[in-house]
């Protein structure tokens, strides 16, 4: 048999883009779905803004007259929900040392603080919405320097102006972009979870 009859005798392949055509369509008709029924938004949300705990933080946001919004945009900035313990000891949600709970156990009247106890979400943002609280009431409503003092404490707060700074004031770059990240935060929260941080909205 000639060469040439060989290559007419060899059997043809077939073709595999009926099978990948196939594969994208079952794919498609998959994320259609998922979109309808929303859960693909909330798989997408769920990773770029999380949200754990709603209804403790709705809790202490009533009880201490804090945003719910800026409660979980701390939470989200600090630890993005998760039980974190960073370099300097800080632990939990919203990273709270183990002196600083000591003090506001003190303050509530309580005795038996265990620093275990940081990795309970209750404890954690309980505490956590405790000092967020007391550092906007001390700088008279100043949302700005209450988290700035958050994250940095309050002498450099005091040298930037206290109640009377700015963005623009604050020096440490870290800082100012804590600040700045939980009050973009905070706006995403409002508007993308508003029923679930008690806003009434959708």
């Amino acid at each position: 048999m000639s060469t040439r009859a060989r290559a007419k005798a060899r059997p043809r392949r077939r073709s595999r883009w009926p099978i990948v055509a196939g594969i994208a369509v079952l794919i498609g008709l998959i994320v259609g779905a998922l979109v309808a029924g929303g859960t693909f938004d909330k798989a997408i949300k769920s990773l770029t803004l999380p949200l754990e705990h709603e209804d403790i933080i709705r809790q202490q946001a009533d009880e201490k007259g804090v945003d719910a919004a800026l409660i979980a945009a701390v939470i989200d900035t600090e630890s993005k929900f998760s039980d974190a313990e960073s370099s300097a000891g800080a632990r939990g949600l919203m990273q709270i040392t183990p002196e600083a709970a000591q003090f506001i156990e003190k303050q509530s009247g309580g005795t038996s603080f265990h620093t275990s106890d940081l990795s309970n979400p209750e404890i954690n943002i309980k505490y956590g919405t405790y000092l967020l609280a007391e550092r906007i009431e001390f700088y008279e409503g100043d949302v700005v320097a209450a988290l700035a003092s958050y994250n940095a404490g309050p002498g450099p707060v005091e040298r930037w102006g206290g109640s009377a700074m700015s963005i623009d004031d604050i020096t440490y770059p870290e800082t100012r972009a804590y600040v700045e990240l939980v009050l973009e935060r905070q706006k995403e929260y409002r508007e993308k979870y508003a029923s679930e941080l008690g806003y009434g909205g959708g």
